[in-house]
């Protein structure tokens, strides 16, 4: 349906899949189903990666938001809209099934990161192009991996059970969200309105990458993270390098020294108690890393490191340690636009990244008690001149929102299920307590006293948030393999 035919928030569709038939493992349903309508699944995928969707554009947004719902009915899915003051609508789909014992929710997101098109190759994000890249085919769009090829997966899933008669036996719902690239901010409302709608056993996030060794992960944490963007000023105009250089503090300078006193040469924290409340991984957790492919070697020569941060420590035991990054720092000009300036103000965007312990207003509390301690006075506006006559030292510190990190527990029987079903599909799959990225899973647990567990499809190389984004074609493939086993979970 169109827009001209459907109000956003109405149910349009409660239709329930039949849950009769003969039983054929789920992976060989998928296979089948994927090698007799690839050019059709591709067509549909296509389609979906040629409409832009930055959370900002609410005209697009509307499209994707119809063009999702109308691909669940056509795989006879009940279909809703789920609205909050201010918030692009949740995709929402439900399967009911009778006498079902579980209820297991599939979360993935339909907004993508923002794009700046003359960076792209072709120069067109939106226009989806498919390359070889070392023998295999790519696609290359923005959300080909980030987050349309997880939606695409699931429904595809649904089309190779439907086609085998593969019966349904737990309740599934399927929740896509149309903020996530843009902090989730409103999520938590969605949930709120809609909970007795939203509830499960365990939500499946399908985000993110899988393995760098290429095998299948299954994810059960991730880190929370905050942001931070600090200000620190000189003059309150540019003033040339040679008439006052060695006089007026120059606060591109001021910053470098600043951020220097952040981390060692390890990488390590220095800010005082950036550590305290990490809570430490379980014995269950310690021997899942010890199992899991050890990559370091491999992503050093693709990176091109010449030494790599953490005392010594590997990825996976870093990624479960909470970190400080610098995003980005400006101050005046560089290259061809460099002037011999002292500049007037220099900025630094910071991420901070947490583990299960940590809260984030507190960690950014940390970051901030370190600036004063360094003789910065720290405003919470941008200073006037009064201010900044006042203080030796200023800094404006800008607080963005943030969340925190969860961890589920790997033996839980749901757990397990879980884990049973991805490795019927792709084999042994590699089990990890903490995923790098941060996706709002305290969010959804604390709304709904539920579970997350993370099901990643993409390729790790596939240039995430960044330009020429791209999904590997049998990243898709084994995706959909992955959804189907999970779909027919009991």
């Amino acid at each position: 349906m169109g827009q001209s035919s459907r109000k956003w928030g109405v149910l349009v569709a409660a239709v329930v899949l039949p849950i009769t038939g003969f039983a054929q493992a789920p992976k060989a349903a998928a296979q089948q189903w994927r090698t007799a309508h690839a050019q059709q699944i591709l067509q549909e995928f296509n389609g979906l990666l040629s409409i832009p969707n930055v959370a900002s554009d609410i005209n697009n947004i509307r499209r994707n938001v119809d063009t999702l719902v109308a691909a669940l009915e056509r795989r006879h899915v009940a279909a809703k809209l789920l609205a909050a003051n201010g918030a692009n609508p949740v995709v929402y789909g439900e399967i009911k099934t009778p006498g079902a014992k579980h209820t297991i929710v599939f979360y993935a997101h339909y907004d993508g990161q923002p794009v700046t098109a003359d960076e792209w190759e072709g120069r067109a994000p939106f226009t989806p192009a498919t390359r070889m890249i070392n023998g295999e085919p790519r696609i290359y769009a923005r959300s080909a991996s980030d987050d349309k090829a997880a939606i695409l997966a699931q429904l595809t899933a649904l089309d190779a059970l439907q086609a085998s008669q593969i019966p349904i036996k737990a309740n599934l719902r399927f929740v896509w969200e149309g903020e996530e690239e843009a902090g989730s901010t409103n999520l938590g409302k969605v949930l709120e309105k809609y909970h007795d709608l939203l509830g499960g056993d365990v939500w499946l996030i399908c985000d993110g990458p899988v393995d760098q060794s290429g095998r299948q992960s299954v994810v059960f944490g991730a880190r929370g993270v905050t942001r931070l963007e600090i200000t620190v000023y000189g003059p309150n105009r540019e003033l040339h390098s040679g008439h006052y250089g060695n006089w007026a503090p120059n606060p591109a300078m001021m910053l470098a020294h600043l951020l220097a006193g952040m981390k060692d040469q390890t990488g390590h924290v220095l800010v005082p108690h950036f550590y305290d409340g990490v809570v430490p991984l379980s014995e269950l957790e310690k021997q899942a890393m010890a199992d899991a492919p050890q990559n370091e070697e491999q992503l050093r020569q693709e990176f091109g490191l010449g030494h790599t941060d953490g005392g010594g420590k590997n990825l996976l035991e870093l990624l479960n340690e909470p970190s400080l990054n610098i995003d980005g720092m400006s101050s005046a000009r560089t290259g061809a636009k460099s002037n011999n300036v002292i500049p007037s103000t220099a900025v630094v965007d910071i991420d901070l990244r947490l583990v299960k312990g940590l809260d984030w207003k507190t960690q950014q509390q940390r970051v901030v008690n370190y600036i004063e301690s360094q003789g910065y006075f720290v405003a919470d506006a941008s200073p006037d001149k009064a201010v900044l006559i006042t203080h030796p030292m200023v800094a404006f510190v800008r607080r963005d929102a943030g969340y925190n990190a969860v961890r589920t527990p790997m033996d839980l029987p749901i757990a397990r299920q879980v884990i049973a079903a991805v490795a019927s599909a792709r084999g042994p799959v590699v089990k990890l307590p903490t995923m790098g990225g941060s996706v709002p899973l305290e969010v959804i647990e604390q709304a709904l006293g539920t579970h997350t567990i993370t099901v990643p499809i993409a390729n790790y190389d596939n240039n995430q948030h960044s330009a020429n984004e791209n999904i590997r074609v049998q990243n898709l493939w084994d995706g959909i393999e992955t959804m189907a086993a999970l779909e027919a979970m009991e």
